[in-house]
């Protein structure tokens, strides 16, 4: 226990720095803004949500393309060398977003950007030096990291729409751009310094970042295919709800005040969800964790469909938030659990990919959904469905392979 502590004691900074990272990266930022944005810019430019919403289809395309490059470079040359240049390249792409004169190109040109020039901030990045720097606390130390998206859930809604309301749309997008210049480069330059695997050879743990298959041994499991599916079929829901979740609080009557809160509640059940299934995944069988925590949102779906008030849509919200933040946190386990660290980022970059893809083509499937029945109900429904399949579908993983049970 004593090593545990010592552990986490060591190595805070990294986990802080980690954390503040993720709430300023290519996967995080972009998604949970976008939802606070719809309105101003279709409103000025006549473009349908769906169109709009388009744009993190082209960022995720565009991210799930590079992860694979991603994964090498940081195999290559350390997670920290390719994290710095990419925080300022992301708030390049933000700035570009400011410039738009209403033709859609443009559009995809600034979230494209977002995603290329920022490629070096997606989940690969932080969840290996995590995974490479913890042994023993692994999973709670992933899961406090990975706060950094409940974080940002809760507070860039709420930081978009005074932007908006005080500078306009273009000076928000100049306020989200100034975030990884101003409050996350610096953070990330004095105390992200993950022990990469070259830093390791004469730990007395090193054999873990060593042991492990390979990409192509790993595509040859069938349980790389089985938390593949379940991904993609979770987060097609997490995805799907995500930056809708504000419009649709507003297509319900409730103000941009209101809406904003709820979303918040949402990034707040993220960062719970985080914590605790990170504590819970260092002691217990994950797949189980996995299973109910992929059954907690579909209350929480039920409850969209259709009206409600204040107080259940801030539990639906809860529901939700709390399973997707437990789904990134326990990718990240469940991949190094089942396959080892020696080809990690790899490995993960291939997983992240499917997630890429699913938050983008999520959110305009469900504004489209939107745009030809003229409600988000179509929408809860289905995600239901695809959280019930994920739940049943990651039992099957079965037991941890015992040559990387001292993982845990």
């Amino acid at each position: 226990m004593k090593q545990e502590q010592g552990e986490l004691q060591q190595r805070w900074p990294l986990v802080l720095a980690t954390c503040i990272g993720i709430i300023s990266s290519s996967f995080v930022l972009p998604y949970y803004t976008i939802g606070a944005l719809v309105g101003p810019v279709t409103t000025e430019f006549g473009w349908t949500r769906a169109e709009f919403q388009s744009a993190i289809l082209f960022s995720s395309g565009l991210g799930a393309l590079t992860s694979p490059f991603v994964g090498w470079l940081i195999d290559r040359f350390g997670a920290r060398r390719v994290a710095l240049p990419a925080m300022l390249g992301l708030g390049v792409g933000f700035f570009l977003a400011s410039s738009m004169q209403g033709e859609l190109w443009m559009l995809f040109l600034a979230y494209g950007s977002i995603a290329l020039l920022g490629a070096g901030t997606i989940p690969v990045t932080w969840t290996r030096a995590i995974a490479t720097s913890f042994f023993k606390r692994r999973g709670l130390a992933l899961g406090l990291s990975l706060t950094g998206t409940g974080i940002c859930a809760s507070v860039a809604p709420h930081y978009t729409v005074w932007l908006t309301s005080e500078f306009g749309w273009r000076g928000a997008y100049i306020g989200l751009g100034l975030v990884p210049f101003v409050l996350v480069w610096p953070v990330l330059y004095f105390l992200f310094r993950p022990i990469e695997s070259s830093e390791i050879e004469e730990n007395q743990v090193s054999h873990e970042v060593h042991e492990g298959l390979t990409l192509s041994e790993a595509a040859r499991s069938y349980r790389f295919w089985i938390l593949l599916l379940s991904i993609l079929f979770a987060y097609m829901g997490f995805s799907g709800i995500g930056p809708n979740l504000f419009p649709s609080m507003t297509d319900d009557g409730f103000s941009r005040e209101q809406a904003a809160s709820i979303q918040s509640v949402f990034g707040i059940s993220i960062i719970i969800g985080r914590v605790v299934v990170g504590y819970l995944c260092d002691r217990y069988w994950a797949p189980g964790i996995a299973c109910v925590c992929l059954l907690m949102p579909t209350i929480g779906t039920l409850i969209f469909f259709g009206e409600q008030s204040f107080a259940m849509a801030a539990i639906a919200s809860f529901t939700i938030g709390f399973a997707a933040g437990a789904e990134l946190d326990l990718m990240a386990f469940l991949a190094a659990k089942y396959f080892g660290l020696r080809h990690y980022a790899k490995i993960y970059s291939v997983l992240y990919a499917t997630l890429a893809v699913c938050s983008g083509t999520a959110p305009m499937t469900f504004a489209r959904v939107y745009d030809v029945t003229g409600s988000y109900d179509t929408g809860f429904v289905v995600a239901t469905g695809l959280f019930l399949t994920a739940s049943v579908m990651v039992l099957s993983l079965g037991r941890y392979p015992k040559a990387y049970h001292s993982m845990r």
